[in-house]
């Protein structure tokens, strides 16, 4: 058959190697120069057939060849081939197709570029942050929190509940299971509705605006450069970002992924250091009524880990990295019709599945206290939260509490520091460890049904003493300098 004369032209470096390369496989029945390309950008099936049909001296030179020109390029060779191939691809298309329908601002064109640029594309994530800090952090569970939990709760359903209670069930036992320190109502609902209801429903409904608007698929490509380092590509910040929403749905979208490796990863980094919304919109709440400092060190100690560990697994981890291959849709102005469709949708999650684990939990915690098997766990736990962590005793029913959901446990947290019993310095050693902590019983759940119990019981055994770990350095590096005491 005739062959193609289709020719596209790449950067002078690599044509000059595919020159080279076409001439060191000569007489194949496969295209020389596809053949070349194929071995510059490290195709797997490529080099398998290269080795089998070529000897020893070729299969050295053709290694240099690649080795010289990655060395030379300060972008991964692959990555040039398919810029330049995806370039001429948009060249074509632009002047082969007539569009009828009105084109996308230039604002939105220079604005969708922008956010993907080594540079600028990092400012503007810094904007998002900052937006996200303010809307969910300071707004949901700072100005939201307070009239909800302190004014509606605080002042006029609770003390009407409690009591309606009293007066109706006369058995002290039955009142305390609705209305006492692990009451139903006054723990469980209240926390639901007036504490983490407001933080979900402004981290959704940003999170809706940033999904519709087209920005995380641009986030996906400016963070491909730092996923490279741990192994991945950039398409694993997709399930991380869904992970701020609910990790045990974000570990069901690991599926995306190419590789059993990068799921493997993803999901380890996913229990390890990412807080779903509640956990999340807690730990904002907490830290911004400190400093923007405090929010500095948990992140840094929390980006840190994450990092770290992520890249020690992936050096240990069998398998290579998959590049990224990702459609990017145009910037615009996010629909308020989708946005606050998918917020109410989230929303109803939310009280359909989260608030009944509100209640089974307090229930847990009431029946503990009531057997004296709470005072005595939070004993057993004295030495390594109140001397280790630097923690109020009363901190161990917290992190208890955070055995059964983390947003639990933040949420306890959250209560003795409005109350006044952490400093500023307790807060942000607590923050780290409720963070770093094993994820919610869901969440093991689905690591043992997506890869595995085996699985699922090592990550539980590395977490859980990482964090405290962690955190009791942070205290004591925090008391070696005075901070926040």
């Amino acid at each position: 058959p005739k062959q193609s004369g289709l020719k596209i032209s790449y950067p002078g470096q690599i044509e000059d190697a595919i020159s080279h390369i076409t001439k060191l496989l000569k007489n194949t029945t496969i295209s020389d120069r596809s053949l070349a390309i194929l071995w510059l950008s490290k195709d797997p099936a490529a080099e398998t057939w290269v080795l089998e049909h070529f000897g020893s001296e070729i299969i050295e030179e053709l290694l240099s060849i690649r080795e010289a020109l990655d060395q030379s390029s300060p972008t991964p060779v692959l990555e040039v081939i398919q810029n330049t191939r995806a370039n001429y691809v948009k060249r074509m298309a632009e002047k082969s197709l007539h569009g009828t329908e009105k084109k996308i601002s230039t604002f939105s064109q220079k604005l969708g570029r922008l956010a993907t640029h080594p540079i600028w594309g990092i400012g503007i994530l810094a904007i998002v942050l900052i937006a996200l800090y303010w809307f969910v952090g300071i707004f949901g569970a700072g100005t939201l929190v307070d009239l909800l939990e302190e004014n509606l709760f605080g002042k006029i359903i609770n003390p009407w509940v409690v009591q309606t209670v009293t007066k109706v069930i006369t058995s002290n036992f039955w009142a305390d299971a609705f209305v006492g320190e692990y009451g139903l109502w006054t723990m469980g609902v209240t926390y639901a509705v007036a504490l983490i209801l407001p933080i979900v429903s402004t981290f959704f409904l940003a999170f809706g605006i940033m999904e519709d608007s087209g920005y995380l698929p641009r986030l996906a490509a400016l963070s491909n450069r730092m996923f490279q380092k741990l192994g991945l590509n950039g398409k694993a910040v997709l399930p991380m970002v869904l992970g701020l929403g609910c990790v045990t749905m974000a570990t069901l979208t690991t599926r995306v992924l190419e590789s059993k490796r990068e799921r493997f990863l993803v999901t380890l980094m996913l229990a390890l250091a990412v807080p779903c919304s509640a956990q999340l919109g807690v730990v904002m709440g907490m830290l911004a009524a400190i400093s923007p400092t405090a929010v500095l060190i948990w992140s840094g100690v929390v980006g840190g880990i994450l990092l770290l560990v992520g890249w020690l697994a992936a050096k240990f981890a069998p398998g290579e990295r998959t590049e990224l291959l990702i459609e990017i849709p145009p910037m615009r102005w996010p629909a308020a019709s989708n946005v606050l469709l998918k917020t109410l949708a989230r929303v109803e999650w939310y009280l359909k599945e989260v608030v009944p684990l509100f209640l089974i939990g307090t229930g847990l915690m009431f029946v503990l206290d009531k057997l004296g098997i709470l005072l005595w766990l939070n004993t057993a736990m004295e030495p390594l939260v109140v001397k280790w962590l630097g923690l109020p005793a009363q901190a161990s029913s917290a992190f208890l509490m955070g055995f059964f959901r983390r947003d639990f446990g933040a949420t306890g947290l959250f209560i003795m520091g409005a109350n006044g019993f952490l400093s500023d310095h307790q807060v942000v050693v607590a923050m780290a460890a409720i963070t770093l902590f094993i994820p919610c019983i869901a969440s093991v759940f689905m690591i043992a049904r997506e890869r595995g119990k085996w699985t699922a019981i090592g990550m539980v055994v590395l977490i859980f003493p990482l964090a405290f770990l962690v955190a009791g350095l942070l205290n004591k590096i925090l008391l070696l300098i005075g901070w926040g005491l």
